[in-house]
């Protein structure tokens, strides 16, 4: 039954399933947190680093998962809500925590419209703020 849902979530970014893609989308729909591509390799040791390198592209290419560049100069990644398509108006905040080095989505938090100047035109925005997470927080507390 699990399968079959992630198979129709492939379908429905016009994705062919394949026994590997399957493997990555439910490494991926299982994490409650953004990740990066060392997560995934640590995870799933038995697939080859470019394969999964190469499916993670194939997903955002598709729009079934997003990238965020926290600064950290490691890519991550986090899964798209169902009927997202990662246009400009759909796109959201992220934190990334200062101490646990974590990245979280902030869905609810749309990203700010900047007023840009005349023959100017945005392709993507990326907004993070930084700080620290509650946990980090309640720690140091």
């Amino acid at each position: 039954m699990e399968d079959e849902h992630h198979i129709e979530r492939l379908l429905k970014q016009d994705i062919k399933p394949t026994a590997i893609r399957l493997l990555v989308l439910r490494a991926i729909i299982k994490r409650e947190e953004v990740f990066s591509l060392s997560d995934l390799e640590s995870e799933l040791e038995t697939i080859d680093k470019s394969t999964i390198f190469r499916t993670l592209i194939l997903f955002q290419q598709h729009n079934l998962v997003h990238t965020i560049d926290d600064g950290s100069g490691s890519l991550k990644y986090a899964i798209c809500y169902e009927g997202c398509d990662c246009s400009i108006d759909q796109l959201h905040a992220h934190f990334y925590c200062t101490e646990c080095k974590k990245v979280f989505c902030l869905r609810d938090t749309p990203i700010p419209v900047i007023a840009l100047p005349d023959n100017f035109s945005t392709d993507t925005i990326n907004y993070v703020v930084k700080g620290k997470c509650d946990q980090c927080r309640n720690i140091a507390t």
